[in-house]
């Protein structure tokens, strides 16, 4: 391991979430080629079998646990138990990400079921976000994923996203062994006040 290497990591370390490449670059003065190495160095050495992982997305990085020790890790820090994320919500979340930037009715288009309830909770989770309105009748709002999703899911990017299938499969491989908590009611119904995130959306009550 190099000496930058080391600064690297132990940056990474103290900060406990998300830092910028860019950012990092531009504090130690070194040149992008310099900062490739040290990160390629970090990758080999937290990965695999390794119980801590470098996480890499929309050049960023950030520390984060192996995946695969997750009920381990459970077992000792003793969580509050919580649900895994359903398949409507992974099928949803699969669609967004392949079909980002997408409006809900879109979705339902795809699925042919109502997506109220799955968009709520992935945007409640952080994986989801609205990035905008569709320039359209009623001007629908578009969503997108969020870099919790390339964190939560080991992606870098989203040009690096496997066709819709093989997506599906692998959120639903890696959810098998990992737990999100998931809403145990809509966050609004027809009678409620609408969030800021869905004003002028056509909201439909799930039971």
């Amino acid at each position: 391991m190099s000496l930058l290497s080391n600064q690297i990591e132990a940056i990474l370390f103290v900060s406990g979430k998300a830092v910028e490449e860019k950012f990092i670059a531009e504090k130690l003065n070194i040149s992008d080629k310099q900062l490739t190495e040290a990160v390629s160095e970090l990758l080999a050495k937290y990965s695999g079998e390794s119980g801590i992982h470098l996480l890499r997305f929309n050049r960023k990085l950030q520390f984060a646990s192996n995946p695969a020790y997750a009920k381990e890790i459970e077992a000792v820090l003793n969580p509050i138990k919580e649900k895994e994320l359903t398949n409507a919500m992974l099928e949803t979340l699969a669609i967004i990400a392949y079909k980002q930037p997408v409006t809900r009715i879109e979705i339902e288009e795809i699925r042919s079921v109502d997506c109220t309830y799955s968009v709520q909770n992935l945007v409640r989770l952080g994986l989801v976000e609205c990035v905008g309105r569709r320039d359209t009748i009623g001007k629908p709002l578009l969503f997108a994923t969020t870099d919790e999703f390339l964190k939560r899911f080991s992606i870098s990017d989203v040009s690096d996203l496997p066709d819709y299938e093989a997506l599906l499969d692998r959120l639903q491989q890696i959810t098998s062994s990992t737990s999100v908590q998931v809403v145990e009611k809509p966050m609004f119904d027809s009678v409620e006040e609408v969030p800021d995130f869905l004003k002028d959306e056509e909201v439909k009550k799930v039971d």
